[in-house]
């Protein structure tokens, strides 16, 4: 008799023990930011825009979430007189773009519980994604001054696709009942885009330089809103 109230006391501790561990986490959340952005594309002379996103969030676990987000804003560079570029090309791309993305923090993958540092540290992350950018460019497409005269080639409307590289902090903000349902994102963001559309010019690299992908860089902030849903989680997720 005793062997079995020690196994149903034993039985007790464990699954109480269990069932702290794992909390609930809010799975859905909708996120906007936005960003500094500047091209490194076909002409020497690149400026800083701005852009911005609104994404739609699932959390497969606290620390690993999966956006779909819709992101607009614009790029440009070169110039209309020969100090900005000597064949005087410019563009303006007013893009839009459709990025699916997943990040993983360190709070995955270390533990992190009663750590003041790893608490700290836990909340770095890093990313990738895959996704599609709609490019509408106004560009000069006239070489002025040439003899014969030359036209840049390149579209003014094109779709590229575009792979986003990631990596940034998260603040995680806590409810009354230790959830994380409100984080603030800061982070930098390598897209690279695979096609001539960015700033609209097809030149080809025996004429112009043209030898390395399109692509821009983003310095972003942005805050995401979690709700819906009960996922459960093994670990503390406020670790203290």
């Amino acid at each position: 008799m005793k062997k079995y109230l020690l196994f149903i006391v034993l039985a007790l501790c464990f699954h109480k023990g269990k069932a702290q561990g794992n909390l609930n986490y809010a799975m859905y959340g909708i996120g906007i930011s936005a960003s500094e952005n500047q091209p490194y594309a076909d002409l020497k002379r690149e400026y800083k825009n701005k852009s911005y996103a609104i994404t739609a969030n699932y959390f497969f676990t606290p620390y690993v979430p999966i956006g779909l987000e819709f992101q607009f804003g614009k790029l440009s560079g070169g110039g209309n007189t020969v100090d900005l570029d000597k064949d005087l090309r410019r563009y303006e791309n007013n893009y839009k773009a459709l990025i699916l993305h997943m990040d993983v923090q360190l709070g995955e993958v270390i533990n992190y519980e009663r750590n003041v540092f790893l608490n700290i540290v836990k909340n770095f992350y890093a990313g990738a994604g895959v996704g599609g950018i709609y490019n509408k460019v106004d560009a000069n497409r006239t070489q002025l001054g040439s003899v014969p005269l030359y036209t840049f080639p390149g579209k003014d409307n094109s779709v590229n696709f575009i792979v986003p590289l990631r990596f940034g902090y998260e603040f995680k903000f806590y409810n009354a009942y230790d959830q994380p349902n409100i984080r603030l994102d800061i982070g930098y963001q390598h897209n690279l885009t695979f096609g001539e559309g960015l700033d609209g010019y097809a030149d080809p690299s025996t004429k112009f330089k043209n030898n390395a992908l399109d692509q821009y860089r983003q310095i972003t902030i942005g805050i995401k809103v979690n709700f819906g849903g009960e996922g459960s989680y093994d670990k503390d997720i406020r670790g203290y």
